[in-house]
């Protein structure tokens, strides 16, 4: 049981104005496991304030990047040091089993904190360049002020390194509002941010509720959102920014595909990792490649092979190391699929799973599924589904193929499989995705960008073009010599 009493407003512990609180209940056992103080309105104001003083008297920006970049490679190590206790942490409040909440949660938070480090004394901060009319233009790229960053639930501690890690690095100062679901974690990556030496009033923890959360994002001392979650939430706040001609940064939404082409070599290694690209973490993961496009000609022998691998993961106790998948985040998720995937079995065919496993009392679990005959046009092949839920649906060439895979509203994530690398990346060049793995289901690499197209979102984090969401570019021209004296 974590409780924190008070709010974490500019790296200090307060009372928060309201007396409210947010409980934090194991989706596996349903203990309650937290419990947070919400924040209200009052404390967005305190927290803007503390932020902007901070902002403005320079005790963050003004450091040189190289002096940013070096706490944030304080706090990796930090975060490092407390992997064991961090998953434990995130196994209770999310329900990741214990083996992808060391990897696929420390683990990632670490490399993005590790990554942005090093970018730190890479990143163009200054630049000249000659001038078209003759003379230089000198670029700046100066913080862009108070950052609200708004993080999801489903991996906690890695989205809000994804946004506070760049953020930082660029000299702003940080609001970060996690999900009520999943609160703890980002007090831990506070605390550790504290011990690493951040200054006083850089970094505020936000706990909030809908009404909360909207009076963050219209406030007026908040210069950029960055935000994570769904499309319908993301849709919402590029209205509320794009009133004020304010900069927000949306990652929301996937449907991803896998592609198959039809000299892969399904081997046990390339089920394996076909089948956890769809269902790590019970498929709550945005980059879920939930979508598996077969050719034709091998439909059968790469849906028996599906099959047989998805029936032989095994759900249970995330704290358990040979478990699998754990649960979902709560009983509305679990009953949302259970719908979804009862409907699907109108018309398409099940082969793997379905309903909830036995065995468990309590704890919101789903058995893992696998459909296949799929209309490409079902809900079950257009929405997404955020749990161990995938489909297989057959292609007849690959012009077939890019089709159905960009024949969706998202247009977030992907992978392309084949025995020719550079073929699968051909084809991966036609996909309409932010980005795509070849031969791995890995669609995210640390130093690249990473965003998504269409309702997938606005923006890229990730990389120096992530860094670039939260710098203002500024130009200034300057005569050339002769001229300067004027």
């Amino acid at each position: 049981m974590r409780t924190y009493d008070e709010l974490y407003l500019g790296e200090r512990w307060r009372p928060s104005v309201g007396d409210h609180t947010v409980e934090v209940r194991s989706p596996a056992t349903e203990a309650l496991v937290g419990r947070v103080r919400e924040a209200a309105h009052g404390d967005v104001d305190a927290a803007v304030s503390e932020a902007r003083r901070a902002l403005d008297d320079g005790r963050w920006s003004s450091l040189p990047a190289a002096e940013r970049g070096e706490v944030l490679g304080r706090i990796a190590k930090i975060v490092q040091g407390r992997a064991t206790e961090l998953a434990a942490l995130i196994s209770d409040e999310v329900g990741s089993p214990r083996r992808w909440a060391i990897g696929g949660q420390v683990g990632t938070a670490v490399g993005t904190l590790r990554v942005h480090r090093a970018l730190a004394s890479t990143y163009p901060w200054e630049e000249t360049r000659p001038g078209l009319l003759g003379g230089e233009v000198r670029i700046h790229r100066p913080p862009v002020g108070v950052v609200g960053a708004i993080v999801p639930w489903n991996a906690p501690l890695f989205t809000a390194a994804l946004k506070v890690a760049p953020a930082l690095l660029a000299g702003c100062s940080v609001l970060l509002k996690p999900s009520p679901e999943a609160p703890l974690s980002a007090f831990a990556l506070a605390e550790a941010a504290a011990e690493a030496g951040l200054p006083e009033g850089v970094l505020s923890v936000l706990p909030a509720g809908p009404a909360a959360s909207e009076y963050l994002v219209r406030h007026p001392g908040v210069n950029k959102i960055s935000f994570t979650g769904s499309t319908a939430v993301g849709r919402r706040i590029g209205e509320l920014c794009g009133r004020d001609v304010r900069r927000c940064t949306l990652e929301l939404g996937g449907k991803s595909a896998a592609i198959l082409l039809d000299d892969v070599v399904l081997d046990t290694t390339t089920v394996a990792a076909l089948v956890d690209g769809a269902m790590a973490n019970s498929g709550q993961i945005c980059i879920a490649q939930t979508r598996i496009l077969a050719p034709r000609s091998r439909y059968t022998e790469a849906v028996d092979a599906l099959a047989d691998a998805v029936t032989a993961l095994r759900v249970g106790d995330p704290t358990d190391p040979e478990t699998d998948l754990g649960p979902v985040i709560s009983a509305a998720a679990r009953d949302r699929i259970e719908v979804l995937v009862e409907s699907a079995r109108n018309t398409a065919r099940l082969v793997a799973g379905g309903g909830r496993p036995d065995g468990f009392d309590r704890g919101y679990y789903v058995r893992p599924t696998l459909l296949a005959d799929v209309d490409p046009a079902a809900p079950i092949a257009q929405q997404e589904i955020f749990g161990p839920v995938a489909v297989v649906i057959p292609y007849d060439d690959e012009a077939d193929a890019v089709r159905l895979a960009n024949g969706t509203p998202y247009a977030l994530a992907g992978s392309v499989w084949s025995a020719d690398a550079e073929r699968a990346a051909a084809v991966a060049a036609r996909l309409e995705a932010g980005s795509v793995a070849v031969n791995s289901s890995a669609a995210m690499d640390l130093g690249s960008p990473f965003g998504g197209m269409r309702q997938s979102g606005l923006g890229r984090e990730g990389g120096p073009e992530g860094i670039s969401e939260y710098v203002e570019q500024q130009s200034v021209i300057v005569p050339a010599a002769d001229e300067r004296r004027r």
